[in-house]
């Protein structure tokens, strides 16, 4: 269900970045401070969150009031830092993720917003605007979360971290426990869930939203590839982050690893850069999105070249 080639870099950078373990501690302070302005602000723009990067990390900053935003989408802010400090000391620790502490995640998530719903289930219908997902009665949340417990702590031991945690947020935001916030809490648990296991936080982008609704609603069909695809190269852009800032510079970055635009890329292969592109967005080539723009290696399309000859000697009679 995951790329295989995608599956395979996320394993080598992980294992890259365990073998620089212990990281060094003031390049690991200056990411986490990057990590958790961009994850803050990305998770609250998502759900409709106006204030900007740099708005987000000014209020982070200073605990200054921007003039011309309103007083929740200040909130916002503070208690997703709130809730990212509360999802730290859970990975530090190793009792069990229940949903006991997914309603504590999501009462700091709606503190001060709606105090009177923050950590509770909910007690009404709801309807998710834009798809055809129809969340279970607010009569079955209690049953249906106790079940999702049941399979983190079983069935999903046996899945590969990435899939566990992206199919649990998932199975999250399906079953849409509480009136408001299932989007930040389960996103939050993701990443709970991915650094337990020794990944990075990985990233939904705002400019992905769409993207974003539609790999979950193809997941509510019974789809979740597209789905783990998406949190896969998520994850993928965080490790490649990571080990940038992580690993010792003994001389200049070899040519063939440098990040170069697509068109560049494509000189003097067989591709174009639309299909690079096509293949960056599929997790089948290495590459990260900068705004809007792809970027990728010379290595990367070289070991791409290389995979589709060997699948080509794999299937010819």
């Amino acid at each position: 269900m995951i790329e295989p080639r995608l599956l395979a870099r996320l394993e080598r950078k992980k294992d890259q970045l365990d073998r620089l373990r212990p990281l060094p501690a003031a390049a690991v302070r200056r990411l986490e401070e990057q990590v958790t302005v961009e994850w803050i602000y990305n998770s609250n723009a998502i759900e409709g969150n106006t204030l900007t990067l740099k708005e987000t990390r000014l209020i982070l900053e200073t605990g200054l009031t921007i003039g011309g935003r309103s007083l929740r989408e200040h909130f916002e802010v503070i208690n997703h830092k709130e809730a990212i400090e509360y999802v730290e000391a859970l990975v530090a620790g190793d009792e069990p993720v229940t949903p006991f502490h997914v309603r504590q995640i999501h009462r700091l998530v709606l503190a001060r917003i709606d105090d009177e719903n923050a950590g509770q289930y909910r007690t009404l219908p709801v309807q998710i605007m834009g798809t055809a997902h129809r969340p279970p009665e607010a009569w079955q949340v209690p049953a249906l979360m106790q079940d999702w417990g049941d399979w983190l702590t079983g069935p999903a031991q046996a899945l590969h971290p990435l899939e566990r945690a992206a199919l649990a947020h998932h199975r999250l935001v399906s079953v849409h426990p509480f009136i408001d916030g299932n989007g930040r809490t389960a996103r939050l648990v993701m990443n709970l869930l991915l650094m337990r296991d020794g990944y990075p936080p990985t990233i939904i982008l705002r400019a992905n939203r769409g993207q974003y609704y539609r790999v979950l609603a193809q997941a509510d069909a019974g789809n979740v590839s597209p789905l783990l695809n998406m949190v896969g190269r998520a994850l993928e852009r965080s490790l490649a982050l990571y080990l940038a800032a992580c690993t010792p510079q003994s001389g200049p970055t070899d040519p063939q690893d440098e990040w170069i635009l697509l068109r560049t890329a494509a000189e003097d292969t067989p591709y174009s850069q639309e299909y690079l592109s096509l293949l960056a967005r599929k997790g089948r080539l290495e590459a990260i999105k900068r705004g809007r723009v792809w970027y990728t290696t010379r290595r990367a399309v070289a070991a791409y070249r290389q995979s589709v000859r060997e699948q080509k000697k794999e299937t010819s009679p």
